[in-house]
């Protein structure tokens, strides 16, 4: 693992490293050294152990997406406040996004990003707790950009060169999505009823009904919204809510 080079943006170091196993696991080994400044990205051309949610891995062909991890002090928030801030991380990236491939762009409970019923992305966030203090948080992203083939095992992936018909500098998008994610940080703290309905508004099939499994279950329900605890509302079924990790999305495709 190398650093390309250091650039800075806003005044919080944007460094590009031409190769690493998880920008996640640099950024965390990076937090055991002294100095590091709360807001550093690091950026990988090539990936070669992306991680996911529920130790899956992303692929992710070289130098074709976004794939950045960002340290951000925690210090002056409480351990509950870990739900807002994977809100503001999936509006963040949202922003981003939308900005090129339009309305269709949505957050998908809890924090992928979707175009249409295709995922464009997606958000890791791994912490640093010590006792009852939160000190860090690593927020993971991989967004696709440039790439045009996923294989079978990413069939329902897309990339913004895939919505646009057109290419991007990877670079330049990743340091607006550098900004957005300090930018909606500091929303954490003062702005959570902000951000939770910002969040509802572009929620992935809000009001519209859609199959699930729990355990061995199938059932359908209309998606209503996320609620201030990060609970899944729906409507329809014996149960009225959910938590993460309590179902799956069977939704087509």
């Amino acid at each position: 693992m190398s650093a390309n080079s250091i650039i800075h943006t806003e005044g919080q170091p944007f460094i590009e490293l031409i190769t690493v196993d998880s920008t996640n696991n640099y950024a965390m080994a990076q937090l055991q050294l002294p100095g590091v400044q709360h807001g550093t990205a690091w950026f990988a051309y090539e990936q070669t152990k992306g991680k996911g949610q529920r130790a899956k891995q992303w692929h992710t062909k070289p130098g074709q997406n976004i794939i950045i991890s960002v340290a951000l002090n925690t210090n002056s928030l409480p351990v509950s406040a870990q739900f807002y801030l994977s809100v503001a991380m999936a509006i963040a990236a949202h922003d981003v996004f939308s900005k090129y491939a339009g309305s269709e762009t949505c957050v998908k409970w809890p924090n992928d990003i979707y175009w249409n019923d295709r995922k464009a992305g997606g958000i890791l966030i791994e912490n640093i707790i010590r006792g009852d203090k939160w000190q860090w948080a690593v927020v993971g992203m991989g967004i696709n950009i440039n790439q045009t083939s996923f294989g079978d095992n990413a069939a329902n992936a897309v990339s913004l060169k895939q919505i646009t018909g057109k290419n991007f500098d990877v670079i330049t998008i990743a340091k607006e999505l550098h900004n957005c994610i300090n930018a909606r940080f500091k929303q954490v703290a003062a702005g959570k009823d902000v951000l939770l309905a910002c969040y509802n508004q572009v929620l992935y099939k809000r009001g519209k009904e859609v199959q699930l499994r729990k355990e061995n279950i199938l059932f359908r329900v209309v998606i209503k919204e996320v609620t201030p605890d990060g609970r899944l509302l729906v409507e329809g079924a014996a149960w009225n809510s959910f938590g993460f990790g309590e179902v799956e999305w069977l939704v087509s495709p």
